[in-house]
């Protein structure tokens, strides 16, 4: 089997639970809890919490999954590498928890919710949750269990969307049939602490279903094994908290940086995120392969030809990238705005910088994973320093003077350097031998489509069906085009020649 065929075959497996999972999930969250939440700050609250979650959970995994890969890669100590690892989650999580709950009071405040501390209660609850399956997630994607892992993950996310419609659809309408047993549960005001009480229980129910993974292992603690692997992972907390600041804190950063008062800064914000989420189904794709790659490049690290098939991936990726780019820009205004509650679209107007972002980034995956492979996760840590710099910088200086695009515009000058960084220190320290005129080749078309789609709507003004055919039509250029240019390679790829 052609070696892109087995990444190929795997990603779509995690992508089952990471695309279309999350795009179930956004397709009813997003477009549900822009619709539900019409005033736009509440919707900008609910993100700002989920941003400040994000980063939390790399505090509480501090990347001990991948130092996972590294060591339980060796098939003689994985179980040791397994509970070395767990244990260590187990004993920081319950440290980690214990201190912000003892602080919730000043940390509420220092958010700017001082009368609302249980909102740190639920991001407690659901940190500790998704940091305690870390590790046998991350066990289950070394042992190439694609299936159960995705299977998993998308009984989390129909839990959830379950229990939301549950708590903000059934709840209210048994109310009004006149059952006051319900309004126990069910207040208008209680609208985003249901949904994240959501998020708790749909997290509570993976770690329920991981357990017999982890009680089916035997217990193999090595401490000099775990202090090894802590000093490999030093630098990557630094890597991750540097990506998690760049990936997700812009609804933080619009809050403190926009002009006006905090309400109208949040309702901003909101928009921004709305519009942002439509943006992130390219991010999901790109986080399907990661979770595919990461562990399939520590696993032909030892290949003779392991440059040569890193080229080839980083070259599918960049064309499946490519097509999943410009499938969004052609149906953005036809389509996919649609997914939005009519209240936010006008935040779509971010999506075009933010998918090329989205694009960097996972070519920056593609060009950064020689610095784990090499052991030198020192770089990596500088290389997400300087982007978080960047995005720091940038934001300051754009978002007073041009408002929410100047958010877009960081994150895509951000992306930009991480990976001009990664690919030329990538070719001092381990040169692979990437097909940069093909990649850069797929980039360039994909944006020529994209401006000849534009001037046909500003020229001829199609209505809606038209507009459809038109995008279907430079969608299926750009495929044919490009699969009669690299027939061979794309052939090869899929194991037909």
């Amino acid at each position: 089997m052609s070696f892109v065929k087995q990444l190929a075959g795997e990603t779509v497996i995690y992508g089952i639970s990471n695309i279309l999972s999350r795009v179930v999930f956004f397709i009813f969250l997003t477009g549900y809890l822009t619709r539900v939440f019409q005033d736009q700050a509440q919707y900008g609250i609910h993100q700002d919490l989920y941003a400040y979650m994000a980063l939390l959970l790399i505090v509480f995994t501090y990347r001990m999954e991948t130092a996972y890969f590294r060591m339980g890669s060796e098939k003689e100590i994985e179980n040791k590498a397994f509970y070395s690892a767990l244990t260590s989650i187990i004993t920081t999580t319950i440290f980690f928890s214990g201190i912000m709950l003892l602080f919730r009071h000043q940390i509420a405040s220092l958010l700017q919710y001082a009368n609302k501390s249980i909102y740190v209660v639920y991001m407690i609850l659901i940190i500790s949750l998704d940091a305690l399956a870390a590790i046998p997630f991350a066990r289950l994607r070394l042992q190439n269990r694609p299936l159960r892992f995705a299977f998993i993950k998308v009984i989390n996310v129909f839990v959830m969307v379950f229990l939301v419609v549950f708590f903000l659809e059934f709840c209210p309408y048994m109310i009004q049939k006149g059952y006051p047993f319900f309004e126990k549960i069910y207040h208008p005001n209680r609208q985003i602490d249901l949904v994240i009480i959501a998020n708790i229980i749909s997290s509570a129910v993976v770690l329920i279903m991981l357990l017999p993974l982890i009680l089916k292992t035997p217990f193999q603690f090595d401490g000099k094994l775990l202090l090894k692997m802590s000093l490999y992972l030093l630098p990557l907390i630094i890597v991750s908290l540097a990506a998690t600041f760049n990936q997700s804190f812009s609804v933080p950063l619009l809050k403190y940086l926009l002009p006006a008062d905090k309400e109208a800064n949040l309702s901003s914000a909101g928009v921004y995120a709305a519009g942002a989420k439509l943006a992130l189904i390219m991010n999901l794709f790109t986080q399907a392969f990661t979770y595919a790659a990461e562990p399939f490049f520590f696993k032909r690290s030892m290949d003779h030809n392991a440059q040569e098939i890193y080229a080839d991936v980083a070259q599918a990726f960049s064309l499946v990238a490519s097509v999943v780019m410009l499938g969004i820009l052609l149906y953005l205004d036809s389509v996919i705005i649609y997914l939005l509650g009519p209240a936010y679209r006008s935040g779509v107007y971010v999506v075009p910088l933010l998918l090329l972002a989205y694009w960097f980034l996972g070519l920056y995956y593609n060009f950064s994973l020689w610095y784990k492979i090499k052991d030198k996760t020192y770089m990596g840590a500088i290389i997400s320093v300087g982007g978080a710099l960047i995005t720091l910088v940038l934001t300051v200086v754009l978002i007073p003077r041009y408002g929410s695009i100047g958010m877009a515009w960081a994150t895509l000058a951000c992306y930009f350097f991480m990976t001009l960084a990664s690919y030329f220190t990538g070719s001092i320290y381990y040169p692979v031998p990437y097909h940069m005129k093909r990649i850069i080749g797929y980039l360039l078309f994909t944006f020529l489509l994209y401006a000849i789609n534009e001037t046909v709507k500003y020229l001829l003004h199609p209505g809606l069906i038209l507009q459809i055919i038109i995008s279907t039509i430079l969608l299926s250029a750009f495929v044919g085009i490009i699969y009669r240019t690299d027939k061979e390679k794309i052939l090869s790829w899929i194991g037909q020649k």
